[in-house]
């Protein structure tokens, strides 16, 4: 029963947390600096590439090395193959790095992950088939028809775009924060027995892996690096889900998804928090506002 009631709690935490951090960003930024970014075709083919092939490539190769049941396999597959999530908007944030940057990768990398997924998805997993329509309508939803609405409200009536943006941030940080606690909970017997066989180790080093990846193909300019880095990094949970309930009859593919969004949040902000560290001592504005 509670573990019923945490999930049912993460759920909508999933759900307020990206609506939140979407209409954060466009109440924020202008519809110029999220698109202005996409005119950059050589940014564009090194993101495609880093998400799109080269992290599905490092799952597949991690996974020769240290192989696991093949439900497990399979999630860690599905989220390797999945990109854009709006967590990117939130650890961009801590990281202090260009946030419509970030709003400008999830632009790119969702309409892709719609149209990739049904099409690589079952011939890397043959067992699965993927409906773009089941991974599109959660996405457009909940991520990109509420950016494109706050846009619209910026444009329109600035004064209330302004007033609304830190309300916004304030309930993306709550809903993440319920989001964590409620399915770290609602997992913890999955988890150890997950860190007891040894098969948390995969998906950490596809993270890990991951960050690099996007990181080194950043180009020359240090925000575009890291964006890309964590963008790589954090992968679309959500449509992963969507692929694991909808194409998998067993319970591990999952069970292997949530435990790897589980390993993402605890690598990745505090290498976020690292970033923003670092980012604080390489400027003049933040050695004085430490």
């Amino acid at each position: 029963m509670l573990r019923d009631l945490l999930t049912v709690a993460a759920n909508l935490a999933v759900l307020v947390f990206a609506v939140t951090s979407m209409l954060s960003v466009g109440f924020a930024h202008s519809i110029k600096q999220i698109l202005g970014p996409l005119r950059d075709i050589w940014a564009l083919l090194r993101a495609l590439l880093a998400n799109f092939v080269l992290v599905p490539l490092l799952a597949l190769g991690i996974l020769r090395l240290w192989p696991l049941d093949r439900p497990l396999e399979a999630g860690l597959l599905l989220v390797a193959m999945s990109a854009g999530a709006p967590f990117l908007i939130k650890l961009t944030a801590v990281a202090q790095a260009e946030v419509a940057l970030s709003a400008t990768l999830l632009v790119l990398l969702l309409p892709v992950t719609v149209l990739y997924a049904p099409v690589v998805v079952p011939r890397v997993l043959p067992e699965a088939e993927v409906s773009a329509i089941a991974l599109a309508v959660p996405l457009l939803l909940t991520m990109l028809l509420p950016l494109a609405a706050a846009l619209l409200v910026n444009s329109r009536w600035p004064d209330r775009a302004r007033r609304w943006a830190p309300l916004a941030r304030r309930a993306s940080t709550v809903a993440l924060v319920v989001l964590v606690a409620a399915t770290t909970l609602a997992n913890i017997p999955t988890i150890i027995d997950l860190f007891v066989e040894g098969a948390i180790v995969p998906p950490l080093l596809v993270i890990a892996g991951a960050f690099v990846i996007g990181y080194l193909l950043g180009g020359k300019d240090r925000n575009a690096r890291e964006v890309l880095g964590l963008g790589t990094a954090q992968r679309n949970i959500s449509a992963a889900t969507v692929m694991a309930t909808q194409s998998f009859t067993e319970n591990g593919t999952l069970v292997m998804v949530i435990v790897t969004s589980l390993a993402g949040f605890a690598l990745l902000f505090p290498l976020a928090g690292v970033l923003r560290r670092r980012e604080l001592t390489a400027t003049p504005q933040g050695r004085s506002s430490t």
